[in-house]
């Protein structure tokens, strides 16, 4: 069974497939029709659709697991791949856990406990606290203490989620109960450490594989330093800031920190490494589970990582040594999510209206997409990953680039655009990498997000073409005797309208990928790059005034509220936190833009919300309104 979803789900599927082990596949409500129930011998309903009405509930999946006479459990990664008591439930039902044991999940799970345990095997660690039982004001002395700037971490957590990097005193509070509320929600445990934060630094992780037997080998390191908020957006292998001698250091650490441990199966130490010095590296978490970057090491090194799994819960022995262990070519891979990169890379949804996808010599793409697939703010925010390899860096990155402007995804507005700009950068090609450079680099990386004038002719001709009529008399798209006459049609996107005078073509003559929604509505693409268009229908004074208002704060993605600071009438100033919403591993702060008072609360905790959907409303100060719910 592969309690698991997504890209990862299809992924481990595939292999199963290669070796000739019957998959089954569990889903949610949401996921019925998701491609790895498709791609698995046997799909199973387990129901809901929130996370923990589904994939993280471990005595229902356990039950399932039993009752299909599953042998064995891959967890995937994230959602149970680091529960100790799912390990544990596995094993008292006799179903073999495709993992490490609950024993050496919890010691590694707990962050805090994870360095003191590998800093007596000898592994070296970034300077932190290291006592569990802080509360926020001690935790907000001791970051004091460091001094700033330092990062704010989970310690059950893993993937960057709720991690905060707190550079401002006056924000240091705030920032703590941030922290300790998406702890709290996403891991059931709020206990949080402080750590100092290493300046340039580069994120480097080195994959180790362990067998029952005793042997541990490392099969060299990622580098995984292009991240926005802590999470990660491409990855390569091997690292071009490691040569042989540090990767021969590094990956001793790995070994060392998996052998102080107990550590058997495939595992990854993560390690933050000073840009300004390369040999200044420290462990900062292992993750007991495999990664999402894992296919970048599996292009270099000829392996399956997850055969290795495989075989190694089923006993076997480690196929290799350490000698036999060498990379060889360059590969790359960037995760391409459903958020949209000019405005912050807030998550987004819709409906996978039209789908393509690249393929050839040196592509490989590990996918969670189908067309119809509809994508929602359940669960995290990744489609697929799009991994190329080849003999050198910089013809990787080519090959990458050129498979992304191939990738077609009409429907939900994606990131791909934003990938293939990353690409460009000449630092990024350069190897000149760290965690900072995207954050630093946000106003160049984006745009404002606006169709170039060809894109716009190619949606209104789709629009206009959308309900042809046979009466060519009728017809709104120019048609007259002798030629076609322009057409002046209005298109707005999500921000504003643009006004062009379309001459009609043909939207396939100009070289995009179109999908109609309706009379109204078209999505046009090409080269990675997408957008939605609308023919807007004119409302009437009544709808006008319905519309927002300026004191309106507004959901800037479909989430939850997780927050809500305020009532009815407290006077509130400006840049004073009013709320919060939740999305896809990502929190909103909506701030007050001015003085004012609290005439309105639309939500309270725990509501969902849409794109646009009003939270609060706050007037002027004095004003005559009253208050309302």
């Amino acid at each position: 069974m592969v309690a698991n979803r997504g890209e990862i789900a299809v992924r481990v599927i595939r292999t199963l497939r290669a070796l000739g082990i019957r998959s089954i596949a569990v889903h949610s409500d949401a996921d019925a029709g998701a491609r790895h129930v498709h791609e698995a011998d046997r799909a199973i309903r387990i129901g809901g659709v929130a996370p923990r009405q589904a994939y993280l509930d471990i005595e229902r999946i356990v039950a399932v697991a039993g009752v299909a006479g599953a042998e064995a459990i891959h967890p995937g990664y994230g959602f149970l791949a680091e529960n100790a008591a799912f390990a544990e439930a596995c094993a008292a039902a006799g179903i073999c856990f495709v993992g490490p044991s609950p024993e050496t999940i919890r010691a590694m799970g707990d962050k805090i406990a994870a360095k003191r345990t590998v800093a007596a095997g000898g592994v070296r660690v970034v300077p932190g606290t290291d006592d569990s039982g802080l509360d926020d004001a001690q935790l907000a002395e001791a970051a004091r203490d460091m001094g700033l700037p330092v990062l704010i971490k989970p310690s059950a957590g893993g993937g960057g989620q709720g991690m905060r990097l707190v550079t401002d005193p006056m924000k240091l509070v705030e920032e703590i109960a941030a922290a300790r509320r998406l702890a709290r929600s996403a891991f059931g445990d709020d206990t949080l450490l402080v750590e100092r934060f290493v300046p340039d630094p580069r994120h480097i992780e080195i994959q180790i594989a362990a067998d029952t037997h005793g042997a541990v080998v490392h099969l060299g390191e990622r580098e995984c330093s292009l991240q926005r908020r802590h999470q990660k957006v491409v990855e390569e292998a091997p690292s071009p800031f490691v040569d042989g001698a540090r990767r021969a250091a590094m990956g001793a650490q790995g070994v060392a920190a998996a052998r102080a441990c107990g550590y058997v199966n495939v595992g990854t130490v993560e390690m933050i490494v000073s840009g300004d010095a390369p040999d200044d590296f420290f462990f900062m978490e292992m993750n007991t589970r495999l990664q999402v970057e894992h296919p970048v090491t599996e292009l270099v090194y000829g392996v399956d990582l997850v055969e290795t799994q495989l075989r190694i819960a089923a006993g076997e022995p480690l196929p290799w040594r350490q000698d036999d262990l060498h990379p060889s070519g360059h590969a790359i891979e960037a995760r391409v999510y459903a958020e949209d990169a000019d405005r912050g890379f807030l998550p987004t949804g819709g409906v996978v209206r039209a789908l393509r996808e690249p393929s050839g010599p040196g592509v490989r793409v590990d996918s969670s997409l189908v067309d119809g697939l509809v994508v929602g703010s359940d669960y995290d925010p990744m489609l697929s990953k799009v991994i190329t390899v080849a003999p050198t860096r910089a013809e990787a990155i080519d090959r990458l680039d050129e498979a992304l402007a191939e990738t077609c995804i009409l429907g939900v507005t994606t990131n791909v655009a934003f990938l293939r700009r990353l690409l460009a950068d000449d630092d990024v090609r350069a190897g000149h990498l760290d965690t900072g450079l995207i954050e630093r680099r946000q106003d160049e990386l984006t745009g404002d997000g606006d169709p170039p004038p060809d894109a716009l002719r190619a949606a209104a001709s789709a629009l206009l073409s959308a309900s042809p009529s046979a009466d060519p008399w009728r017809r709104t798209s120019g048609w007259r005797l002798g030629e076609a006459h322009p057409v002046t049609v209005e298109l707005a996107t999500a921000r504003g309208p643009t006004h062009i005078v379309d001459v009609p073509l043909d939207a396939a003559a100009l070289g995009f990928d179109i999908a109609r929604v309706d009379a109204h509505t078209v999505w046009v693409g090409r080269r990675g790059a997408t957008w939605e268009l609308h023919r807007p229908v004119h409302r009437g004074r009544a709808d006008e005034d319905a519309g927002p208002e300026h004191g309106d704060l507004v959901s800037p993605m479909p989430g939850a509220v997780t927050a809500v600071h305020v009532a009815l009438g407290d006077h509130v100033v400006a840049g004073q936190l009013l709320a919060v919403v939740e999305a896809m591993k990502m929190e909103h702060a909506l701030r007050a833009a001015s003085d004012g008072v609290v005439t309105a609360v639309m939500a309270r905790q725990g509501q969902q919300v849409r794109l646009g959907d009003r939270i609060i409303t706050v007037g002027p100060a004095g004003s005559e309104e009253g208050p309302s719910s």
